[in-house]
């Protein structure tokens, strides 16, 4: 359907999406109302998946690397479709905002952004695989300046 011409319920699901992919924590509850339908989806305090990941300290082989990780539960895909290339590959160079990957859940697709100017240095995570938030999933060498 054309972008002018979006069915508004489906516009603002994929609103909800990007609001929920930006946020820095887990989200413990979100509601979308269009019309007279509710959808409301809860996750109790102690689901699992939900819990934050303490961040791994660095070690020596990291230094100077910068981490893109999971902003959510989810499953992680490095291409817009199946058989098309990935976002980026090993020896890219990425800018802020520059997508890098999309992450599925509850059938919402949510783009995965670099927040560092760098060279993409390793994929972490192979293609459809689930992740959890807080996961690293793309190593950069940040850029200087």
């Amino acid at each position: 359907m054309p972008e002018g011409n979006a069915d508004p319920l489906d516009a603002a699901v994929r609103s909800l999406a990007r609001l929920i992919g930006s946020t820095p924590g887990p989200v413990r509850r979100a509601r979308l109302q269009h019309g007279d339908l509710v959808v409301e989806v809860e996750w109790p305090d102690g689901a699992p998946g939900m819990a934050a990941v303490p961040p791994v300290p660095p070690v020596e082989a990291d230094a100077g690397l910068h981490y893109v990780c999971a902003p959510m539960v989810a499953t992680l895909y490095l291409a817009p479709s199946p058989g098309a290339d990935p976002f980026v590959r090993e020896g890219d160079q990425v800018v802020p905002g520059q997508q890098v990957a999309i992450l599925e859940a509850m059938k919402m697709m949510i783009p995965v952004e670099a927040d560092r100017a760098g060279e993409v240095v390793k994929v972490l995570v192979p293609n459809a695989t689930p992740v959890e938030y807080g996961e690293r999933l793309i190593a950069l060498a940040v850029s200087e300046g």
